[in-house]
C-alpha cells in the first residue's frame, strides 16, 4: 500500500487559504451589516414614518442626467420597492432639479449614494412622525363600525321589524360601509408611510458656478444698462433744457435791471 507523505509547506498553504477565505467572508458580512445598519426603519412595535430631505450640489451639466437616472432607478426597483412621486427640472443660468420618491427602508442609503455621486450632499435632514395614535384611532373606528354593522344586520333580520325602521337601518348600513371603506384606506396609507420612507432630493449648482454665472450675466447686461442710463440722461436734459433757458433769460433781465438801478443811484449821489 502506498503511503501519503504529510508535507509541512502544503499544510501551511492550506491554512493560509482558509484564513484568507474566512477574512473575506467576515469582511463581506461586516459590509452587509454596515449597509443594513445605515437604513433607518421603524422598530418592531413602533409606528414611525421617516422622511429624508437632501440638498445636493452638482455640476450644471450633470443635474438633468442625474434626475433622469434616479427616476429610472426607482421605476425599475433597482434598490427595492420604489414609487416616483415628483420629478422637476429647471434650466437657464441657474439649473436645478428635484426628485421625490417613496422607497423601502433598505433602498434609502443606496439611492442617496447614487444621487450624490460626483457631487456633494450639502445638507441632509431626517425626521420621523409617530403614527401610533393615528393607527390606533383608525383601528378603533373600524372596530366600532364593524360591531355596529353586525348588530344592525341582526336587527334587520328580525321578523317584527317595521318598514320605517328597515329603511332607517338600510341607510345607516350604507353609511357604516362607507365609513369602513374610508378607515381601510386610511389604515393602508398609514402602513404605507410606516413600511416605506419619503426621500426628497434637491439639486443645484455649486456656489462657484453660480458666481461665475452672475458675473457673466452682469457683463452681458452691462451694454443694456449703459444704453438705458444714457437714454435717461438725454431725456432728463431734454426736459430740463427749456427751464434752463427761461431761468437764464430771467437772470439776464434781472442783472440788467440791477445794473441800471445801480448807475442811477451813483448819478444821484454825485
Amino acid at each position: 500500500m502506498k503511503r501519503t507523505m504529510w508535507h509541512p509547506k502544503g499544510a501551511w498553504a492550506g491554512m493560509l487559504v482558509l484564513g484568507l477565505a474566512g477574512c473575506a467572508a467576515q469582511n463581506h458580512g461586516e459590509a452587509a451589516a454596515d449597509a443594513d445598519a445605515g437604513a433607518l426603519a421603524s422598530p418592531e412595535g413602533a409606528m414611525l414614518a421617516y422622511e429624508h430631505d437632501l440638498d445636493i450640489t452638482l455640476d450644471a451639466a450633470g443635474i438633468a442626467p442625474r434626475v433622469k437616472q434616479l427616476a429610472e432607478a426607482c421605476q425599475s426597483a433597482r434598490f427595492g420597492d420604489c414609487a416616483v412621486l415628483q420629478v422637476g427640472q429647471q434650466g437657464g443660468e441657474y439649473p436645478s432639479g428635484s426628485v421625490k420618491v417613496r422607497i423601502a427602508p433598505k433602498g434609502v442609503e443606496p439611492l442617496i449614494g447614487l444621487a450624490g455621486q460626483g457631487g456633494e450632499v450639502a445638507s441632509r435632514n431626517t425626521h420621523a412622525e409617530d403614527l401610533a395614535q393615528q393607527v390606533a384611532d383608525t383601528a378603533l373606528t373600524k372596530a366600532r363600525l364593524q360591531k355596529e354593522h353586525e348588530r344592525l344586520l341582526a336587527y334587520q333580520d328580525s321578523k317584527d321589524i317595521k318598514l320605517a325602521d328597515l329603511l332607517t337601518i338600510t341607510q345607516r348600513l350604507s353609511e357604516i360601509e362607507a365609513g369602513v371603506e374610508q378607515a381601510n384606506k386610511e389604515a393602508a396609507q398609514q402602513h404605507r408611510r410606516i413600511d416605506t420612507q419619503l426621500v426628497t432630493m434637491q439639486f443645484h449648482t455649486p456656489s462657484g458656478q453660480r458666481s461665475r454665472s452672475e458675473i457673466g450675466e452682469a457683463l452681458s447686461e452691462s451694454g443694456a444698462v449703459l444704453t438705458t442710463s444714457v437714454a435717461f440722461l438725454i431725456r432728463a436734459l431734454s426736459a430740463l433744457l427749456p427751464w434752463a433757458v427761461v431761468a437764464w433769460v430771467f437772470a439776464w433781465i434781472g442783472s440788467m435791471l440791477w445794473r441800471r438801478r445801480k448807475r442811477r443811484l451813483a448819478a444821484r449821489a454825485s
